[in-house]
């Protein structure tokens, strides 16, 4: 090198950002910084297309139609009473009027054998729980722990009774809670609707406390729905819990309980309804549902189309590309194929 020039003239590239001349600027050696890892790099050649669709389709098909039988096994009743039950014209006033009798019979026949457990829901149309201020109207951590009683402010209009006491459970979506019941007889007999266990465990266990208890509920400026027992807590108060697992979308059916007894052909089912939900000033309805349960769970036709249509429109496509290949084949390397070639 050149005496006469400076050290950092001699190292330019090790020299900038770091003073000791002896040490570079450069990575770890590793095989991951050099991309020396061993990577898959597929070769999509007509067989590999092929093969892929035919087998996405033999996979999917036997699912669909696996899951459309289990669907179709499915007993369902479905029975709704908004309108029935309200004798008349006026159901706005007739609902809201604490005076007058809102009792209701429906009777059911069952069309097929329904194995236990039968879950019996309520069934919802035109309720916007996913409405934004409705699902915010609410204080997890109030519901969680004992010390966030006064943590109210999310909760508006149904945070504070007239008093400024805090409300617990507060918000709307714990004001709305759905206060209908149910009392079913089959052939005449009082059948018991178990009510334990309806609600997610993890919601149980972790979203409400052993140690919070109902205080000055439906206690605010206008009474919403149910009503809660103050000596409960609100992790055994599993009617609220489910209630509070606000739904996607407008129609919605939640779990009341579940019939631990099987149900005949041709069985009368007798449903005495107390009618106290106001779903008339929404223009909302309301339904009874009765359903057995596969190991898909309820009854849903929808997963079962679905895979037979992936499925369905897989194997057409490897078949077209099968005939294609086969017509149109030619072997690759050879230039008499191109058609460019004199």
């Amino acid at each position: 090198g050149d005496p006469g020039l400076p050290s950092s003239a001699m190292y330019p590239l090790e020299m900038e950002g770091n003073s000791n001349p002896k040490t570079t600027n450069k990575p770890k050696y590793s095989k991951f910084t050099q991309q020396e890892l061993p990577a898959c790099k597929p070769l999509l050649t007509p067989e590999i297309v092929i093969a892929a669709f035919a087998l996405i389709g033999a996979l999917f098909v036997p699912i669909g139609l696996a899951s459309l039988h289990a669907s179709r096994q499915v007993v369902e009743l479905v029975h709704r009473y908004d309108a029935s039950c309200v004798p008349v014209d006026d159901k706005v006033g007739f609902i809201q009027n604490s005076r007058t009798d809102k009792t209701c019979t429906v009777t059911m026949t069952v069309p097929k054998y329904m194995k236990s457990p039968i879950h019996v829901y309520y069934l919802i149309d035109g309720f916007y729980q996913n409405h934004r201020r409705y699902v915010r109207s609410r204080s997890d951590k109030q519901l969680r722990y004992k010390s966030a009683a006064h943590l109210t402010s999310d909760c508006v209009p149904e945070g504070d009774t007239a008093d400024h006491a805090p409300i617990v459970p507060c918000g709307l979506v714990a004001w709305s809670l759905f206060n209908d019941t149910y009392t079913v007889r089959v052939n005449g007999v009082v059948t018991q609707v178990n009510k334990k266990d309806i609600a997610w465990k993890s919601d149980k266990n972790n979203k409400f406390g052993k140690n919070i208890y109902p205080s000055n509920f439906q206690k605010g400026r206008l009474i919403g729905g149910a009503t809660l027992n103050e000596s409960i807590p609100l992790s055994e108060q599993e009617d609220l819990i489910v209630w509070m697992r606000t739904a996607a979308l407008p129609t919605f059916r939640k779990l009341y309980g579940r019939i631990e007894k099987d149900i005949n052909a041709n069985d009368n089912v007798t449903v005495v309804i107390q009618n106290n939900y106001n779903t008339y000033s929404f223009g909302g309805s309301k339904a009874l549902v009765l359903s057995t349960a596969s190991w898909i769970g309820g009854k849903n036709n929808f997963i079962g189309i679905a895979y037979l249509t992936i499925g369905g429109l897989c194997l057409s496509l490897a078949m077209g590309f099968l005939v294609l290949y086969m017509v149109k084949r030619r072997n690759f390397g050879d230039p008499s194929n191109l058609s460019w070639n004199r």
